[in-house]
């Protein structure tokens, strides 16, 4: 197995990375639209989207939110925040830092305390989990939610045989992080959402070769191009369907007594 570079991997994926994650004209709007409705976000929300990359969900929340104060996007890659445009749209405000960053008060943000934040398919990047969600948690004001989206410790992607074992192997299981959030102070909750994806075999093939899933950059080029071949003679169909399931751990932090 290839040393896993997850900066780097992102920022030689940054230009090209919005057209590997749009599977669809209704997936963006379908994710953004159930990460609104779990936090129950509301316009006089302050907002962080915490791992943003480009800023594809946070884009489409605040379209729909309507925020008073800019969604944070925060993300250690430059070059993926570049992406928000320059300069960035008034309601997104780029904050080059790492959860780690924020968990650990290294990096100052521009609110005091946050109403809520997610981490969509970003926490399996981050070394110590448990450190770092509670100084996310401790970021939260009275009533403040914090969501992590990700995928479950196994998937049904049409993906080779060694990418979905190697999967498996590196991604942590929802009901510990659920766990962390709870031992975090925080109440908690795990629930799954799901949506059918149909996408041109040819363009996923792609998606692939250019390690669109993080897990795809352990694998050297030969190892790809071995694993494309193996999906190829899998699936013959011209369009592939499969269904993406994500777990949903919200946890929140109970408004202060009086």
């Amino acid at each position: 197995m290839e040393q896993r570079d997850v900066r780097g991997h992102y920022e030689e994926l940054a230009a090209e990375y919005d057209g590997h994650w749009v599977y669809g004209p209704h997936y963006i709007p379908w994710m953004s639209a159930r990460i609104a409705e779990a936090l129950r976000l509301a316009p006089t929300d302050r907002i962080a989207d915490v791992g943003s990359g480009t800023g594809l969900f946070a884009r489409e929340v605040a379209n729909h939110v309507q925020p008073h104060h800019p969604i944070l996007c925060v993300d250690p890659s430059e070059a993926m925040l570049s992406q928000l445009g320059t300069p960035p749209p008034a309601d997104l405000r780029p904050v080059v830092a790492s959860a780690e960053d924020i968990a650990e008060g290294r990096t100052r943000v521009p609110y005091e305390q946050l109403d809520a934040m997610w981490l969509k398919e970003s926490v399996h990047h981050v070394a110590d989990p448990a450190r770092t969600l509670r100084g996310l948690a401790d970021r939260l004001a009275p009533g403040g939610r914090l969501l992590v989206v990700m995928l479950p410790a196994t998937i049904q992607y049409p993906l080779f045989e060694a990418a979905l074992a190697r999967f498996e192997e590196l991604q942590p299981d929802p009901a510990v992080i659920e766990g962390h959030l709870r031992a975090a102070g925080l109440a908690a909750s795990l629930s799954h959402v799901e949506h059918e994806l149909r996408i041109d075999r040819d363009k996923y093939l792609g998606m692939v070769r250019a390690r669109y899933m993080s897990v795809l950059s352990t694998f050297s080029d030969s190892e790809i191009d071995k694993g494309i071949e193996e999906m190829r003679l899998a699936h013959p169909e011209p369009v592939l369907a499969f269904s993406d399931r994500f777990a949903f751990i919200l946890g929140w932090r109970r408004e202060e007594s009086t």
